[in-house]
């Protein structure tokens, strides 16, 4: 069981989805980001995510929704470094939390492919989630995860055809991600309703596989509905926006970080409240 996958089935062991929770590092500061991954892990009783995604700014997300693009870029200006999410792994795994990287391809080939395999694992990172990078054009990142025992987390979407879920599912070491949504990421008034359906052709290639559901989820409620049917729920813009809200109102970092805090409690009572229509074998 590959460490990523080991938050997964911690969750499953206590019959509810894991709750992933996804920050930039670099914003507001690099330091700030590191107190708020730090603070992901706790809520406000001591009991956070299961697992950190932690985001590696890019200067063309094609992904992100327009909080992340907004923290994300300030982040650039100030000068974060793809070093620091190396020292981003290191603080989340001092907490004890398994920690992901979500970044785009272009980063890691600047940084050298295998190098950043092996600082990763280095530091306690657990793997990536390479949102622009394909199994076909994967090659090199096949040889440098095994050799450093790093988890290969793949996307899959509504629109993938048959084929082309089959083979990112059994490319994918760790667990899956389902963006259960077309388009960019962002919290959402309502959750998907293609997400069932993806999950469950996710299962139908590999009935084991742990799949975390992405793209939309803003708060509890949310968190309960997925977790239904999905092994994990994911999270990203809602948590930043505290970040981003207080640091435009100049309330500063450690008010966005307790704000972002409660948000964090209010999604663990809802994985908590999920209910499971399948349980893992």
């Amino acid at each position: 069981m590959s460490s990523s996958g080991e938050a997964y089935q911690k969750a499953r062991e206590q019959g509810r989805p894991a709750l992933v929770g996804y920050l930039p590092v670099g914003h507001p500061t690099v330091d700030d980001s590191l107190a708020a991954m730090r603070a992901l892990t706790e809520g406000t009783t001591g009991t956070g995510v299961d697992l950190v995604e932690i985001g590696l700014p890019y200067s063309d997300p094609m992904m992100d929704g327009t909080v992340i693009q907004h923290a994300t870029t300030k982040a650039l200006e100030l000068g974060v470094h793809t070093r620091d999410a190396l020292r981003a792994a290191e603080t989340v795994a001092a907490t004890g939390t398994h920690c992901v990287v979500m970044t785009y391809w272009n980063l890691v080939e600047h940084y050298g492919v295998d190098a950043f395999a092996r600082d990763l694992a280095a530091a306690g990172g657990s793997g990536l989630i390479t949102p622009d990078l394909t199994p076909d054009e994967a090659d090199e990142w096949f040889e440098a995860s095994d050799r450093y025992g790093l988890d290969r987390i793949f996307l899959v979407a509504p629109s993938s055809t048959d084929e082309r879920l089959a083979r990112t599912v059994s490319a994918c070491r760790g667990w899956v991600y389902a963006t259960s949504v077309m388009g960019v990421t962002g919290a959402r008034a309502h959750t998907s309703s293609a997400a069932p359906e993806l999950v469950a052709r996710v299962k139908a290639v590999d009935p084991e596989i742990p799949v975390g559901v992405g793209l939309g989820v803003s708060n509890g409620d949310q968190a309960a509905e997925l977790g239904a049917f999905a092994d994990g729920v994911i999270v990203g813009s809602a948590l930043v926006r505290a970040l981003v809200e207080a640091d435009e109102s100049g309330a500063g970092a450690a008010a966005g970080i307790e704000r972002m805090r409660g948000i964090v409690d209010d999604l663990v009572d809802g994985v908590r409240r999920a209910r499971p229509v399948r349980q893992a074998q």
